[in-house]
């Protein structure tokens, strides 16, 4: 990185090249896939001072050739996108492309701002806000489960006597499952409440608070799915199914992921015109959405939306199967560009991710790694842990001590090698420790 300001001369002593894409927001997996389509010194990143700091950011771009500068923005907070318009217009670039969930007003009001391709500040700040997002996608009649903002435990428990079943308690503003519960008895709620509070994602977020926002929903159960739609002027130009399976018990996160979803095409069809009504409804325009979905007596129930790229591999996962250079056509659009070729209509195979868990205590020793990576169609295979390490159990998606990564000649197939691979791997452990969890490297 060469940390120049735009017109300064780059390390081979030649002029810097001219108009940036601006990506808001660190995501260390990605540098190698932008690697390969962004030349040399032609992105600007922007990241909040905090996660700068504690991520060393600047460190990790400081070997990245496509990587001209780093600008530390407090980019969280309402009015800076404006404020940085302000004070860099000179910058001209070519896109704004959100690379994180937090990110996403911030980079579309910038970009309306520039006058470049986005997904609007309006659709940005619906897609922000799950409540805002269950009103506007059940105006449009979109399934939505039942659902209503709370502030404290009596008003969970309020809504849990209204029902007959289940429910959810999850943070309306934030990612990664952080804070999300499901809550079978009136007994459960002032302790869920409590767990739920905890929202702390550590490196990932600014140390500033982050506001309050808390749902109580309707628990619906059924198949998981999400679906990947890359969008130019609020249509879809590629559409992507991925099965989910989740962890059993209070604590929904995702376990693995499953490219293309292993299901009849009429529901994927479905699954794809419900999306394109999500964006319809809330005014996105140009980018991507991660919409999540339950299927309950084979209606699509809203889970949540989100106006970027899907991560726990899903776009690395999409690229395999079908294939497709997902993350440069992304950018392509971004720069309001012609696609870099025709997008494919179906998969050429499967591909999957496996999460890897692990009870709470301290780590002993880590076993297998290297049968798991030799296992059929692996690859990728990760843990987080190490020898002394301590864990404390699984609350969130940052919880997850690693990943496994494989590819087949069919969903199912890939599905099976996954699991069979996160087998092979072994973590031992001696006696529980109370503490915070452990992040996976490079996120």
């Amino acid at each position: 990185m060469s940390g120049q300001p735009v017109g300064a001369t780059s390390r081979d002593g030649q002029p810097a090249p001219g108009r940036p894409v601006l990506v808001v927001g660190f995501v260390g997996v990605t540098l190698a896939a932008i690697g390969t389509f962004q030349p040399d010194d032609s992105v600007i990143y922007i990241e909040e001072p905090d996660v700068v700091r504690k991520r060393h950011v600047r460190e990790a771009l400081e070997k990245v050739p496509f990587a001209r500068e780093l600008i530390e923005w407090e980019y969280h907070l309402e009015g800076r996108a404006d404020e940085f318009y302000l004070a860099h217009r000179d910058l001209d670039p070519l896109a704004v492309v959100p690379a994180i969930e937090y990110a996403t007003p911030f980079a579309a009001r910038l970009a309306e701002r520039y006058g470049l391709p986005g997904a609007t500040l309006g659709a940005a700040r619906i897609l922000r806000d799950k409540a805002l997002l269950r009103q506007v996608s059940a105006a449009a009649g979109i399934a939505n489960p039942a659902s209503v903002r709370v502030r404290d435990a009596e008003e969970v428990r309020e809504f849990l006597a209204r029902g007959t079943g289940p429910i959810v308690l999850k943070p309306a503003n934030r990612q990664a499952s952080v804070g999300t519960q499901v809550i079978h008895h009136a007994a459960e709620v002032e302790s869920a409440w409590s767990a739920c509070l905890a929202q702390d994602e550590g490196v990932f977020v600014p140390d500033r608070p982050i506001e309050l926002s808390m749902l109580a929903e309707e628990y619906v159960a059924g198949e998981e799915f999400s679906v990947e739609m890359l969008v130019r002027a609020g249509g879809a130009l590629f559409v992507n199914v991925t099965g989910k399976q989740l962890v059993p018990g209070a604590r929904p996160v995702e376990l693995a992921h499953i490219v293309p979803a292993d299901i009849p095409g009429e529901l994927a069809t479905l699954l794809g015109r419900q999306t394109a009504q999500v964006v319809e409804a809330v005014g996105f325009r140009d980018g991507i959405v991660h919409c999540e979905w339950i299927v309950s007596h084979g209606v699509p129930h809203l889970v949540e939306c989100a106006g970027r790229l899907a991560g726990d591999g899903i776009v690395d996962i999409i690229e395999l199967a079908y294939p497709v250079e997902l993350l440069r056509c992304y950018y392509a659009v971004m720069q309001g560009r012609e696609l870099p070729g025709e997008l494919p209509r179906q998969a050429a195979g499967g591909a999957a991710v496996r999460f890897l868990t692990t009870e709470p205590g301290v780590v002993e020793g880590v076993r297998g790694l290297e049968e798991a990576r030799r296992a059929a169609g692996v690859v990728l295979v990760d843990v987080a842990l190490a020898p002394g390490d301590s864990f404390a159990g699984l609350r969130s998606s940052w919880d997850r001590v690693g990943i496994v990564m494989v590819t087949a000649d069919s969903p199912a197939e890939a599905l099976r090698r996954a699991e069979a691979a996160a087998g092979l791997v072994r973590i031992d452990l001696r006696a529980p420790l109370t503490g915070t969890g452990t992040e996976i490297p490079g996120r």
